[in-house]
C-alpha cells in the first residue's frame, strides 16, 4: 500500500466540503498541498486551519474557466516543485425536473463537473507522463452510476466522467499512471443547498437526506485510504450504495425503488 507522506496534492474545489475535510486531513499527514476554488478568502481561511499552514498553497481558480487552467496547472506545479495526485472535487450539483430545466443550465453542470476535470487532467496529463508517474483522483458520485430524477445534468456529468477516466487509465497504465474514481453518496456538505434549479438559481435548502448523510470527516479518511491503495473505484454512503449493486444485477428493481422515494 502506499503511502501519501511528504506527497503534493492539488484539490480543486477545496474552500468546503470534501474538499476542505480532505486538505486538513492530508496536512496532518504532512503533506504539501495545493488548495483551489473560486473563494480566495474561503482557501486562506482553510489554509490557516490545517495542521501544517507553512505546506499549504493557494491557486485560486475557476474549473470552468477552460483558458486560464494550462497556466493554472504551471503554477500549481511550481509550488513545491510538481504535483504528485491531482483531486478533482470541484463541481455543482442539480435539483430541477427535465422539464422545468434551461439548457443552460445543463451547460454550466457540465462545465463544470466534467469539461473542468477534463481540462485540468489534459493541463498535469504531460508532466506526469514525463515523469513516469501520477494519480488522478476525481470525486464522482454514486450518480455516476445509477441515476435519480431531479439530478439529471449532475447524473449526466458523473456518468461521462466515469467513461473518461476509465480511459485515461487504460491509455496510461504504461506511464504508472493511477486514476481513482471516487463516488460518494450522501455527505453532510452543502451540496443540495448549492445546487441549481431549472432557472440556474441555487436551491439554498438543506436536503434531509444530505443532512443525515456519513460526516465530511469520514468521508475524507475513506478517500485516503482508497487512494494510498490505489483503489480503481470507491463507493461510500449508507444504504444509497446498494443502489449500484442493484443497478448491476437487478435495473427494473431499481427503477422501483428510486423512481418511488422522496427526492430531496
Amino acid at each position: 500500500m502506499a503511502t501519501l507522506e511528504n506527497k503534493t496534492i492539488w484539490i480543486t474545489g477545496a474552500s468546503s466540503g470534501i474538499g476542505e475535510a480532505l486538505a486538513y486531513a492530508l496536512s496532518e499527514r504532512d503533506c504539501k498541498l495545493i488548495l483551489s476554488s473560486r473563494k480566495k478568502d474561503a482557501l486562506e481561511k482553510v489554509q490557516k486551519q490545517c495542521a501544517h499552514p507553512e505546506n499549504v498553497k493557494i491557486v485560486p481558480l475557476d474549473v470552468s474557466d477552460f483558458d486560464t487552467l494550462s497556466e493554472k496547472a504551471i503554477a500549481a506545479q511550481a509550488a513545491f516543485g510538481g504535483i504528485d495526485i491531482l483531486i478533482n472535487n470541484a463541481g455543482i450539483s442539480q435539483r430541477s425536473l427535465i422539464i422545468d430545466t434551461d439548457l443552460e443550465v445543463y451547460k454550466r453542470i457540465m462545465d463544470v463537473d466534467f469539461f473542468g476535470a477534463v481540462a485540468l487532467s489534459k493541463a498535469v496529463l504531460p508532466d506526469f507522463v514525463k515523469r513516469k508517474k501520477g494519480h488522478f483522483v476525481t470525486i464522482s458520485s454514486l450518480m455516476g452510476k445509477f441515476s435519480s430524477p431531479q439530478r439529471s445534468g449532475y447524473c449526466a456529468a458523473k456518468h461521462a466522467l466515469h467513461g473518461f477516466f476509465d480511459a485515461l487509465r487504460m491509455e496510461h497504465t504504461k506511464d504508472n499512471i493511477d486514476v481513482t474514481l471516487v463516488c460518494p453518496g450522501f455527505v453532510r456538505t452543502n451540496v443540495a443547498k448549492n445546487a441549481l434549479k431549472g432557472d440556474g438559481s441555487p436551491k439554498n435548502e438543506q436536503s434531509e437526506s444530505i443532512a443525515n448523510g456519513i460526516p465530511v470527516a469520514v468521508a475524507a479518511q475513506k478517500i485516503i485510504q482508497a487512494v494510498e491503495r490505489k483503489k480503481l473505484e470507491v463507493y461510500m454512503g449508507q444504504k444509497e450504495v446498494f443502489g449500484v449493486y442493484l443497478k448491476r444485477f437487478f435495473p427494473t428493481l431499481l427503477h422501483k425503488v428510486v423512481s418511488n422515494r422522496k427526492i430531496t
